[in-house]
């Protein structure tokens, strides 16, 4: 069936007049002519013309409700890189990187010739953001500060530029400077409660100070805001940073299940990888990771997943290699770091300390570009280099209230391995209460303990950290094993020996008479009740004849000491 196709707005004006009938008392006058008003039109002429116009809508509606397109010269035009990427933005999720790169390039040609348009320089400022941070390349950060300044100078965020100012957000938490992507993200909420897109940097402003109440207000917001695969995902982190795991795991396989663009699908994959590998379960989570990497090929940060779980399975060729391609891929410190401490664990002393130059030197990188990596170095001087340093670095992340568990644990780590056990036990005593399950803020807690001589609650914790994953790190976990050998076993009698024995029963004063039948007391059925921790009935008291039972200590300090003098 023939169609009317569709026209542009240029071939929708009206057509060029036709030669018109000299005859015909309808037909407008020539161009110059004089202009005199039509005489009515007959009876036959206006049905005429109403069946005409019938015929004519009849086609019109028929081919906008059935036309078929003929061949692929109709067909829907599929999106392309730069849709594909204003797609992913507007849905909260991360698009992919060639998607991102051709989105930059067509924003940068149109700034050029129109510098006025505050809303493209601030679609280029936050799509420099993403890709430094997807390709941590921290120079990019320079270019997406200039871009979103520009944009704020042609329109104001008071003007209705919030698009800007949470570019700036992101910018802020892309360089670890947590306070002022709070003070962003709160001015665009305060002018505008229902702008979804800044929940997501308010949600990494209050992960990255430790304010987990904040964090935890900003993601049900963005959950009501935005439903969908963006919004479980944040869910699922939530629950994985309280330690709930179980809720963590069901809304990460919801995520994962409900993804369909490659980039948001592998970064779900990558999110049950982690998972899987914080359970202490490494071959799920090589399985995760290779599935996130079969979607996309360029996630560099599921292959260095899944480097980490082949360490634990053994299979240390295989991470050696993976490692590799993911710090060239992907040059992050923390990947840096750990391949160089996977070298150590080998004994490979030159080729780890490659890894740790070329730790120093991402780090010197990072910080001409602005961004804060001191966790990073900190991690590194604490274990490798100069411990003072490491808490110099982190009481200045403190006190510009970066309080996460992370900073927590690595200042509590840091004092202990400058000799200031006693005043680290309290930071990493706070990382671990928390709720977060890992297993690195266990051990490390453990060992404060044991240094401290609180020998009981450095076995519960060393003990937990193996529990939690047995091989978290490959220069850690010997050390854990090795901590809880010599420790040793617990006393016997459990928590029962930290209670005090009941009173012994006064003995009785003889009178004349029958003798009273001891044996009842000593019948079998009694037996167990003599070997229970809290017995049910007194004792029976103690003969002239034998020794007198040893007093068990009243207090916790004196419990903390007998078990001293048990154990190592």
């Amino acid at each position: 069936m023939d169609v009317m196709p569709q026209q542009d707005p240029e071939s929708r004006r009206p057509p060029e007049p036709s030669p018109q009938d000299p005859h015909d008392p309808y037909a407008m006058p020539a161009e110059g002519a004089t202009a005199v008003p039509p005489p009515p039109p007959t009876l036959r002429t206006t049905l005429r013309r109403a069946a005409f116009g019938a015929v004519a809508a009849g086609v019109l509606l028929a081919g906008a409700l059935v036309a078929v397109p003929d061949g692929d010269r109709d067909a829907p035009k599929e999106p392309g890189p730069v849709e594909r990427a204003e797609a992913a933005a507007t849905a909260g999720s991360p698009a992919s990187l060639s998607d991102l790169t051709a989105l930059i390039g067509d924003r940068q040609k149109w700034v050029e010739s129109h510098p006025d348009d505050a809303p493209s320089w601030a679609t280029l400022g936050s799509a420099y953001v993403e890709w430094g941070r997807r390709s941590a390349d921290a120079a990019y950060y320079g270019r997406a500060e200039e871009a979103l300044k520009r944009s704020l100078d042609a329109r104001p965020g008071e003007r209705g530029n919030g698009e800007a100012w949470v570019g700036m957000a992101a910018l802020a938490n892309a360089r670890h400077d947590f306070l002022a992507a709070k003070r962003w993200g709160e001015t665009v909420r305060k002018q505008d409660p229902k702008a979804w897109s800044v929940y997501p940097v308010l949600i990494d402003a209050y992960t990255g100070l430790g304010d987990q109440k904040a964090a935890t207000a900003a993601t049900e917001k963005f959950g009501e805001l935005r439903k969908g695969v963006p919004a479980l995902a944040r869910t699922a982190d939530l629950y994985r940073g309280q330690g709930w795991r179980e809720d963590a795991l069901a809304t990460a396989r919801e995520a994962a299940d409900r993804a369909t663009e490659p980039a948001e699908k592998a970064e779900a994959l990558h999110r049950l990888g982690e998972l899987a590998w914080e359970r202490g379960e490494p071959e799920e989570a090589v399985a995760q990771f290779d599935a996130a990497l079969r979607t996309d090929s360029g996630h560099h940060a599921s292959l260095a997943g899944k480097a980490r779980a082949l360490v634990a399975l053994e299979r240390t060729d295989e991470a050696l290699a993976a490692y590799q391609s993911a710090v060239t891929g992907l040059p992050r410190p923390e990947y840096v770091l750990e391949l160089g401490e996977l070298y150590e664990s080998l004994e490979l002393d030159g080729d780890a300390r490659s890894q740790y130059e070329k730790l120093g030197g991402l780090l010197e990188q990072a910080k001409a570009a602005g961004v804060d990596e001191s966790v990073i170095r900190a991690r590194y001087e604490s274990d490798h280099g100069d411990p003072a340093v490491a808490v110099e670095l982190l009481r200045g992340q403190w006190k510009k209230q970066h309080r996460s568990a992370a900073v927590a644990d690595a200042l509590g780590w840091a004092l202990h391995r400058a000799g200031k056990s006693e005043e680290g036990l309290e930071y990493a005593q706070q990382a671990v209460d928390t709720g977060v399950r890992n297993a690195s803020y266990a051990y490390h807690l453990g060992v404060i303990e044991q240094q401290l001589e609180q020998y009981g609650p450095a076995r519960r914790h060393l003990e937990e950290a193996l529990r939690t994953n047995p091989a978290f790190s490959p220069l850690d976990a010997p050390k854990a094993r090795e901590a809880l050998e010599t420790l040793g076993e617990p006393s016997p009698g459990g928590p029962g020996d930290t209670q005090p024995p009941p009173a012994p029963v006064p003995e009785p004063k003889r009178e004349s008479g029958p003798e009273p039948k001891p044996e009842r007391k000593q019948e079998p059925e009694q037996e167990p009740k003599r070997e229970s921790p809290r017995p049910e009935a007194p004792a029976p008291a103690p003969s002239k004849t034998a020794p007198a039972p040893s007093k068990a200590p009243s207090s916790p300090a004196a419990v903390v000491e007998a078990d001293a003098s048990k154990s190592p």
